[in-house]
């Protein structure tokens, strides 16, 4: 097990853990006139669809593509691993979230899928870690490899990179973190020893917010990861708080150019009434449960079949979805329920 923890410390973190309140808020804002044009200047420049959807912009598991509007909808979340400040399709994620968005009842549900997970990649052939899906094969790769995985559609994909996660912290103007014990890791560049946050209430800059979720010095996986989520917690809570507009500003305009889509400015326009919802909003964090192995003298995470299928379940009910017309079948719930029958 020592060794393991000795493997190249990426920046191993759910960094974008605040992507789904980051959609949000381009959702909000985007209705004061004066953030609109910034908001849509962004959201089309950073455009990109993916290849096995050009003509019909869906999932082959959809028999018609959603409506953010009326539709339940999941969203895949890409952290890309760009330590040479690279933002393509051949560079690893080093995160990787899928989220379900209930329309209804205004809730999330979000898994975090460990980079090291050994999976099966759908168009390579082979199981691999799955951090190696968007490496070989880009954004197509990895949107089906964890519509494989979890066998619920991918409806959209959002890619961002670490300098996202710092800029938007930066723009909230930090978040309060209670620290349970000293740190000092290394920064974004991986500089050694840079970052140092004394334990208790803190108020912590985008850069302090990425050593303390990333840190494995002090504790184990479970306790990272309920750092995340806490930091989570914390982005939610600060960014549901905001009353000024020019801070939504300053969150739009610090995506610019770390940030690739398919959901169009108009899809996420739907998120505004999420944003109504506030600090009402139900999201979940759930967790796949594994353990490390070493396969021909390479590390992986072995994910648990108990734990997966308790997940894949957790999402396809969030979802609605059983393999047929769900879509459909939300809309016309939807509209009986909306015309009091």
């Amino acid at each position: 097990m020592a060794r393991f923890k000795k493997r190249r410390k990426v920046t191993k973190i759910l960094m974008i853990i605040l992507i789904p309140l980051l959609v949000v808020f381009v959702g909000a804002a985007a209705y004061a006139s004066y953030l609109a044009s910034t908001a849509k200047t962004v959201v089309e420049s950073s455009q990109h669809k993916l290849d096995s959807r050009k003509f019909d912009e869906k999932s082959e598991m959809r028999l018609e593509k959603v409506d953010p509007r009326v539709d339940n909808i999941s969203i895949l979340f890409l952290g890309i691993d760009d330590g040479e400040h690279t933002f393509s399709d051949s560079t690893r994620t080093d995160a990787m979230i899928l989220a379900t968005f209930n329309e209804k009842s205004k809730s999330v549900k979000m898994v975090s899928i460990p980079r090291d997970s050994r999976v099966e990649l759908v168009g390579r052939g082979r199981m691999d870690k799955i951090t190696h899906a968007h490496a070989y094969g880009g954004l197509d790769m990895a949107v089906n490899t964890v519509e494989k995985l979890f066998a619920i559609p991918v409806d959209y994909y959002v890619r961002l990179n670490f300098d996202a996660f710092i800029k938007i912290i930066d723009a909230l103007g930090g978040i309060e973190i209670d620290v349970p014990f000293d740190i000092v890791e290394q920064n974004s560049h991986r500089e050694k020893n840079k970052i140092k946050i004394n334990k208790g209430l803190q108020k912590l800059n985008g850069e302090q917010a990425l050593a303390y979720a990333r840190t494995r010095k002090y504790d184990g996986d479970v306790e990272r990861g309920q750092r995340q989520q806490e930091i989570l917690k914390a982005i939610i809570k600060k960014g549901l708080s905001i009353r000024s507009m020019t801070k939504y500003g300053d969150v739009i305009e610090s995506i610019g150019d770390n940030l690739t889509t398919n959901m169009t400015f108009d899809e996420m326009l739907a998120f505004h009434d999420y944003a109504y919802a506030g600090k009402n909003i139900d999201v979940e964090m759930l967790t796949l449960k594994g353990k490390p192995a070493r396969i021909n003298r390479l590390y992986y995470y072995l994910l648990d079949d108990t734990s997966l299928d308790e997940v894949k379940t957790k999402m396809k009910q969030h979802l609605e979805f059983d393999g047929t017309d769900a879509n459909d079948r939300g809309k016309t719930e939807r509209s009986t329920d909306d015309n009091g029958e």
